[in-house]
């Protein structure tokens, strides 16, 4: 999100300078399973909105799959219905219809959605901002008072908890497992009668598989139990998957909130500060909304 929201501001013509605590390689959004879906988010009028105009752009970017990370790929969100999704997405999501029971077992949606390699497109973003003259340094912000500009954007996740401060914040855990792909080609997206996920995402070189929604867990060790009832809730849904060799464990945590907070507010000593957080599951998908809107708070004139 914040990566995204600079390079909407630098590209209007705003001097940008991006302010990190970690490393692209180590935030949340690096092991992201990156499916575009709402997904977690509130409120929900608002997310879908958001949700379309990314997905216009994310179309355009997956024309250029190696250098964006970006690409259409085909899937089953399960235990998706169609009359409820056709208000806002029927007319729009390429290739959406109802599943067949050779293509999942349980009712579900049949959709070409993107997917996005995060460890290509993060650096892709950082690229395209440096080139339209942004800036990014690594640094911890522990005030608003420390950042000596008149507008400032945050979008820093569940680290807005602590910062702003906002106690609504809270990390919603999310493990995952990466294995060797088998051949799978689709992505698949499950819940299970006990409320349990199953997903798994088919990324250049890997399988993602998932998952976990753990509310107000701060860990970021995986979990090696937590890890072997995914594979086995993957493995259930293609068999293939219960012999893929493990190629690693990650750990995220998203920002979840009651709604996301994307409004503008003036400090004390008069300067703007916009707020972009609060996205829990869906930050991918709605990166694009959101930066647009956020850009137009914190620069209405660029």
């Amino acid at each position: 999100m914040g990566l995204t929201t600079a390079v909407v501001l630098a590209e209007r013509g705003v001097r940008v300078r991006v302010w990190t605590r970690d490393p692209v390689a180590a935030t949340t959004s690096a092991v992201a399973g990156a499916l575009w879906w709402p997904y977690r988010i509130e409120p929900l009028a608002r997310a879908r909105v958001w949700a379309l105009r990314s997905l216009d752009v994310y179309e355009e970017l997956a024309t250029r799959p190696e250098s964006t990370g970006v690409r259409m790929v085909e899937g089953v969100l399960g235990e998706a219905d169609l009359d409820r999704a056709e208000a806002w997405a029927a007319a729009r999501v390429p290739g959406l219809r109802v599943a067949t029971a050779a293509e999942y077992a349980g009712s579900g949606l049949w959709a070409r959605l993107p997917l996005i390699d995060m460890s290509t497109h993060l650096p892709w973003l950082r690229e395209r901002l440096v080139k339209a003259g942004g800036v990014v340094e690594e640094r911890t912000v522990t005030d608003f008072a420390e950042v000596d500009s008149p507008v400032v954007v945050n979008c820093t996740g569940v680290g807005a908890r602590s910062l702003v401060p906002d106690a609504s914040v809270r990390p919603v855990r999310g493990q995952l497992v990466v294995v060797e792909n088998p051949g799978i080609r689709t992505w698949l997206t499950s819940t299970g009668a006990d409320g349990e996920m199953a997903y798994f995402f088919p990324q250049p070189g890997r399988l993602l598989l998932g998952g976990t929604a753990d509310e107000d867990d701060w860990s970021l060790e995986p979990d090696p139990e937590v890890a072997s009832a995914i594979v086995r809730r993957c493995a259930a849904l293609r068999p293939e998957i219960a012999w893929a060799r493990v190629l690693d464990h990650c750990v995220g945590l998203r920002p979840g909130r009651d709604a996301v907070r994307l409004e503008r507010e003036v400090l004390p000593d008069g300067r703007v500060l916009v707020h972009n957080y609060g996205h829990g599951g869906a930050v991918v998908t709605v990166a694009w909304g959101c930066a647009g809107e956020a850009a137009g708070l914190a620069c209405p004139a660029a």
